[in-house]
């Protein structure tokens, strides 16, 4: 299944945002309000909350529905810049260390072995592209992950 091919891909992309810790503290105003760190500890805190919505979600009240954003943002495979906000509980706490960050990346691989035992009706309720299945989330968290590493690699490039 290509549930596993993911999970490989976030498995791959946590590896390369925890590389960045040690740069946690780099900011470039023309990238992002936000530094280095902000985007490691915001994109773990949103595959740990959303694959625990996944695990609290009922199968048998799926039900999809059309949604074009999800379906242009799906199938550019890329989240366009500065167009969403993150909701409140993926927001990183105001005080970030890298022990934090190290903390809320465990966390985040934790959660990522559990997408395992899910079924492919599990569902969660994306603020912008409405109900997503178990593949359309994993897929959802794989391009979240790749769009704050590349925030993230700007980041450094432009510093």
């Amino acid at each position: 299944m290509s549930t596993i091919i993911s999970m490989k891909e976030l498995y791959a992309l946590f590896n390369e945002l925890e590389s960045r810790i040690p740069l946690w503290q780099k900011k470039a105003a023309t990238v992002s309000v936000s530094p280095v760190g902000w985007h490691i500890a915001h994109s773990a805190l949103a595959v740990a909350r959303i694959i625990g919505s996944l695990e609290r979600s009922d199968p048998a009240t799926y039900r999809w529905k059309f949604n074009w954003k999800r379906s242009l943002v799906f199938a550019l495979n890329n989240i366009p810049r500065g167009r969403g906000k993150a909701p409140g509980s993926v927001i990183p706490a105001d005080e970030i260390t890298p022990a934090s960050i190290t903390a809320d990346i465990a966390k985040a691989r934790d959660k990522i072995t559990a997408l395992e035992r899910l079924t492919a009706r599990h569902h969660f309720e994306h603020p912008y592209f409405g109900e997503l299945n178990l593949k359309e989330s994993i897929k959802f968290l794989a391009m979240h992950t790749r769009h704050h590493l590349q925030i993230v690699n700007d980041i450094l490039k432009s510093g």
